[in-house]
């Protein structure tokens, strides 16, 4: 049997609604055939036993104990995910490795994953995508409450700042979506369920994607926030015997990638189906001796971005010095951007196919 074995992560800050979540999300894809397996939040299982930053010797320690842990949980499900009857299997984690690093400085989580012989980009994008939740200490204080985890000793504006820095963690990140408190706790969930939906493919893999030309950003600027991560990437379109557009990808940053092969085809000016397999090195290696010779290799810096619950990606190319891509992908395509103030948008260009990565590609 053919299985598809999809991991994502559902995090957020203090009090975000995780719990409820988990339920929502184990019903609905169950009614639609998926088999759900949900890897339950290592830190509070570490906690509530005992084992916490202040029992262990230093915060680090803590930290290096629940990676390990995570680690182990996460391979166990794959392995069991594995051999399971089912086509088509979703695992679900209450929070991801990533997570840690909120809970530490940049210098010490680097310790900490550098003594597991383990890489950030390694960490982060071993997940398919992540989902995360805003704490309701963020435009829903007056649901605030620690009574329902004995693990969580917040106030409401700690809660906010950690919301925060879960955010930073993990921008930077193929696929990650941020579910605010724009509605009631209702409609946020189901925000979060077609989110996911939509990411899985369910019913078809759309992405609605808009994308503007801007003035060359402030790159200084850009590598100082801490909510914006660079990524190298190397594209490379392959022959297509049809309309498709495909490509593979490398991604990552100083010597850790991860490798993708996306299907395109479109639907209209700003929806296309998109099917996308990561790929091993190996794997990705041999797709590129189908290289399509008439286009050249595009290669760029991705600057990731969340900015007012949004999740912006600015290409800066190198035959450029004066203008750079922005891509954001919405849920709904009558979506209000917000922009943040320091961006300098000169047009859209989202059906515009001169700015097209393929378009940019062409050797002529």
């Amino acid at each position: 049997m053919k299985r598809e074995i999809t991991k994502i992560v559902i995090t957020g800050g203090p009090c975000a609604g995780k719990s409820t979540a988990m339920s929502r999300i184990q019903q609905h894809f169950e009614e639609i055939g998926y088999r759900v397996l949900f890897v339950p939040e290592t830190a509070t299982e570490l906690i509530t036993g005992g084992v916490a930053p202040w029992s262990c010797g230093t915060n680090a320690d803590f930290q290096k104990a629940q990676i390990t842990l995570q680690l182990e949980k996460e391979r166990v499900f794959e392995t069991a995910a594995s051999t399971m009857n089912s086509e088509k299997i979703l695992i679900v984690c209450d929070r991801g490795i990533i997570d840690n690093k909120a809970y530490m400085s940049d210098s010490e989580f680097g310790d900490v994953i550098s003594a597991l012989s383990k890489n950030e980009v390694e960490l982060r994008d071993n997940y398919d995508a992540v989902f995360h939740l805003v704490t309701a200490a963020k435009g829903a204080v007056e649901f605030y409450t620690t009574a329902n985890n004995s693990a969580r000793t917040e106030t409401p504006g700690q809660a906010a700042a950690l919301d925060d820095k879960l955010i930073a963690a993990w921008t930077g990140h193929p696929h990650f979506r941020v579910i605010n408190n724009e509605t009631d706790f209702d409609g946020k969930i189901r925000n979060l369920l077609l989110e996911i939906s939509s990411f899985l493919g369910e019913p078809e893999p759309f992405e609605i994607e808009r994308k503007f030309l801007i003035e060359y950003p402030d790159l200084a600027l850009l590598e100082s926030l801490p909510n914006c991560e660079r990524i190298e990437i190397i594209q490379t379109y392959l022959v297509s015997h049809n309309s498709d557009e495909v490509r593979v990808r490398q991604r990552g940053r100083e010597g850790s990638y991860i490798y993708f092969k996306t299907t395109k085809r479109v639907v209209s000016d700003i929806k296309r189906v998109e099917v996308e397999k990561r790929l091993s090195k190996d794997e990705y290696l041999t797709l590129l001796m189908n290289a399509d010779t008439s286009k050249r290799q595009i290669r760029k810096d991705r600057y990731c971005l969340t900015s007012d619950n949004l999740y912006f990606e600015i290409d800066v190319y190198p035959f450029w010095n004066d203008k750079a891509i922005m891509e954001i992908e919405l849920s709904d395509e009558n979506a209000e951007i917000k922009f943040p103030d320091f961006v300098k948008v000169i047009k859209e260009v989202t059906d515009d196919i001169a700015y097209k990565n393929a378009s940019l590609a062409c050797l002529n």
